[in-house]
């Protein structure tokens, strides 16, 4: 009898709960993960993620520098028909730098070209706004100089340097194969070159020297329309006896208007 009662004791405790001998426990899952999308697997876990709408704009606005190392070449491509102009910002921890910078308007046209060399990229870095009218452009930049020299590359579409009215007020004709030279006080610290035509092409050569034959800055230019894409830069011009000299490269038939005025002082 005692075994009895022993078998039906046992089969009453374990028959209770037997469907869920063989469960097993389920694990505490929270549902509140950090990643908010795809691109989130990218970011650093130490980086917070951004819960506002704005913060996606602030970020494409935010300094995005971009080295180029010797032999290399980086790319900026806009879409949007609204980006009209884009400025380049050329620069080094202060080595030499000789770069190549196109602006590419579809396949296999290059509208706008220039070679850039510089002495010190700390000291002169180079400052550019390029014209992108018609339509989706690229900009390339090319790092023509030895790995010993990389440099760093900024390219920005929002608040970019104006053209300022002397510019326009001061355009001098340049005849095909001719030159002109400008000298600027010790005070001023940065000026502007802006160059245009009447719609035919540019060639020109712009050149920094302090002293004779002392070439601090080298550009080498063209452009398939001096109207529609004009050439305007600043450059840097510390200490004193800084002269600009501009060199119209094209033949007689085409004449440029150049101005160059002080920029900062």
């Amino acid at each position: 009898m005692n075994i009895f009662y022993n078998i039906i004791f046992i089969t009453s405790v374990f028959g209770m709960n037997n469907g869920n001998a063989f469960n097993l426990p389920k694990p505490n899952i929270k549902h509140n993960t950090r990643l908010k999308s795809v691109n989130d697997l990218y970011t650093s876990y130490y980086s917070p993620v951004s819960k506002k709408e704005d913060d996606i704009f602030v970020k494409e606005e935010q300094d995005k520098s971009v080295i180029v190392q010797g032999g290399s070449l980086r790319t900026w491509s806009y879409r949007s028909p609204l980006v009209e102009k884009v400025q380049v910002i050329l620069s080094s921890e202060g080595r030499p730098f000789d770069a190549d910078v196109e602006l590419w308007n579809g396949p296999d046209n290059t509208p706008c070209k220039m070679r850039v060399y510089a002495e010190d990229g700390q000291l002169r870095p180079f400052n550019v706004i390029l014209e992108t009218p018609r339509g989706p452009s690229t900009v390339a930049i090319r790092n023509i100089g030895q790995i010993e020299m990389p440099f760093i590359a900024d390219v920005y579409t929002n608040n970019l340097d104006i053209l300022s009215q002397d510019s326009i007020d001061f355009l001098k004709t340049i005849q095909g194969g001719a030159l002109k030279t400008f000298q600027f006080s010790p005070f001023v610290n940065s000026v502007a070159i802006y160059l245009k035509t009447d719609g035919r092409p540019l060639n020109a050569r712009i050149e920094l020297l302090q002293g004779p034959n002392n070439n601090k800055q080298v550009i080498e230019l063209y452009s398939e329309d001096g109207m529609t894409r004009p050439f305007f830069c600043i450059l840097e011009t510390p200490d004193t006896g800084n002269v600009i000299r501009i060199v119209n490269t094209a033949p007689v038939e085409f004449p440029m208007t150049a101005s160059v005025v002080p920029y900062s002082v």
